[in-house]
């Protein structure tokens, strides 16, 4: 009797054929269940009702307008069907659209431009991470939030080490992964952490996605 665990169910929206198939192959054979692919958002919605899958990838722009049929899309998943995540793609950083999916909550939501989709690895962890409630967020995306200036900016008493952690934590890594990247331990992530939120004024949380949410909530335009 096989043992293997069931793939993780994913529906595939976007308008160009030739990447939509692409992303279907290359999901396939990193072991993903592609239950449907939709070319538009209403097609998406009806795919994203009828298979209920763990993740919808979407693509930004669609038809008929190619603004933020997409984003629309993923919002309104969230909204009516919250076991499924949602993984936004994007061919730039539009700043906008990222703030606007990412203001409600980080959970089980990604933002990533279309050339990650290259590297298999990253692209494939980003679906499971948002298959599994987690976030993944593009380091580009990160890092244009991370440099928005108001007038008062909540992160200017950060030093240069909790800035750089904050950013890492904006992506959706855990304390463990961050510590592997900054080739530091674990317990030293913890202090950073722990001094980014006293110096924001939050109050701690047990989720790791709603630390990132918090964070993001102090970076939205005011």
């Amino acid at each position: 009797m096989s043992t293997e665990e069931t793939p993780l169910k994913v529906v595939v929206a976007e308008d160009s054929v030739l990447l939509r198939e692409g992303l279907v192959r290359l999901l396939e054979d990193s072991g993903f269940e592609v239950a449907g692919q939709a070319g538009d958002g209403e097609d998406l919605i009806r795919k994203v009702g009828a298979h209920k899958p763990d993740v919808a990838v979407i693509d930004v722009r669609m038809p008929p307008s190619h603004t933020d049929e997409g984003l629309r899309a993923a919002r309104k998943i969230r909204a009516d069907h919250p076991g499924t995540g949602v993984l936004v793609l994007s061919q730039y950083v539009e700043e906008a659209y990222a703030l606007d999916l990412l203001s409600e909550s980080t959970e089980s939501t990604g933002y990533l431009l279309k050339d990650r989709v290259a590297d298999v690895d990253t692209f494939t962890d980003a679906v499971r991470r948002v298959a599994g409630g987690g976030s993944a967020l593009d380091p580009e995306v990160v890092a244009l939030l991370l440099g928005r200036r108001r007038r008062e900016d909540p992160l200017e008493g950060l030093t240069a080490r909790e800035r750089e952690v904050l950013g890492l934590m904006a992506e959706g890594r855990s304390n463990a992964a961050i510590a592997e990247a900054l080739v530091v331990t674990e317990r030293a992530v913890e202090k950073h952490v722990t001094s980014i939120f006293s110096k924001l004024d939050l109050t701690p949380t047990v989720e790791d996605h709603r630390r990132v949410l918090a964070v993001l909530a102090y970076l939205r335009s005011s």
